[in-house]
């Protein structure tokens, strides 16, 4: 039974595979560049390990949980995602709780999870760092199901990755095209989201354009933000903006990217294990990782602490992701 069908089964019982082969999906639709280029180099990585490796290639068509099902079944003990954090997550989401382990292949445009886990950025010493590291239990957020490495947020973010899409579609995938998106939307958004939160204990309700959840203390240092040591302890970091005027959103968007925000000016902070939104809406449009999913509420957000086993470098030889 996998993670998302069950997320309250006891993971201290999964008993771990001991098949050491690797199945590497390529998403071929992340990052930039040739992905038959990125398959060629992949392919002469994995020449230098003889039998340990299959790559298998999931165009943005294709569904990553049905190839990662099925890699399963041909008895693979480590499903590999070669892609950025949101092929990361749609693969962890499979794998956590199967007794199989995750390995990852940075291939997007900002490769949060990579990097906060230590596996190198360059395809050939990531495929090595496969062949020959352990793997690690290390902690995920999981959302009516949906398991997320990075963060999860309603309201402004998941428009700006809908802007992201166009974007790309016209111009490719840059970093230079993701902050543009962020600009457009920013400047265009009227729908703040009316919620009742609960989170440690308190009970609240805002009117917000942005409720963003933190579970990678890595991004949250990369962006200068408190609560990352929340997160190293095992909390969620729910951060939520003040109501605000589209040009004070894109005043707030500027901060974030200078690494300007203050607590209690720019942002509230509330933390908690376990986090329940509940939005005016029946339906509200959730962006996890990087995605985009349409889900009922109320949102109920739960730490998971040993329910997935990535391969990566040890703690000490990394910077802190969890």
């Amino acid at each position: 039974m996998s993670f998302l069908a069950n997320p309250h089964a006891d993971q201290s019982a999964v008993v771990m595979s001991t098949d050491r082969r690797i199945c590497v999906l390529l998403n071929t639709g992340s990052g930039a560049g040739d992905a038959s280029g990125r398959a060629e180099r992949l392919e002469a990585a994995f020449a230098r390990h003889p039998g340990r490796f299959e790559l298998r290639r999931i165009s943005p068509r294709q569904g990553l949980a049905d190839a990662c099902q099925r890699a399963m079944k041909d008895g693979f003990g480590t499903i590999a995602a070669a892609g950025g954090d949101g092929t990361i997550s749609a693969v962890a989401g499979q794998v956590a709780g199967s007794g199989r382990r995750l390995g990852i292949v940075p291939l997007g445009t900002f490769n949060f999870v990579a990097r906060g886990l230590g596996i190198p950025q360059d395809l050939d010493a990531a495929v090595d760092l496969l062949a020959k590291a352990e793997a690690r239990a290390v902690p995920v957020g999981e959302v009516n199901g949906h398991v997320f490495l990075n963060n999860a947020s309603l309201g402004v973010y998941p428009e700006v990755l809908r802007e992201r899409e166009g974007t790309y579609r016209r111009w490719g995938r840059s970093q230079i095209a993701a902050h543009w998106s962020v600009l457009v939307t920013f400047l265009s958004f009227r729908r703040p989201v009316r919620m009742k939160v609960e989170a440690g204990g308190k009970t609240i309700r805002r009117k917000t354009p942005l409720a963003f959840i933190g579970r990678s203390a890595f991004q949250l240092r990369h962006y200068d933000l408190a609560g990352a040591e929340e997160v190293q302890a095992g909390r969620f970091a729910l951060y939520l903006a003040p109501d605000s005027t589209r040009w004070q959103l894109l005043l707030r968007a500027l901060r974030l990217a200078s690494k300007g925000m203050v607590l209690n000016r720019d942002f509230e902070l509330f933390t908690g294990e376990e986090i329940t939104i509940t939005t005016s809406r029946r339906t509200q449009t959730l962006a996890m990782d990087g995605e985009r999913f349409r889900l009922e509420t109320p949102f109920r957000f739960r730490m998971h602490r040993a329910a997935l086993h990535v391969v990566a470098p040890a703690p000490e030889d990394a910077q802190s992701w969890s």
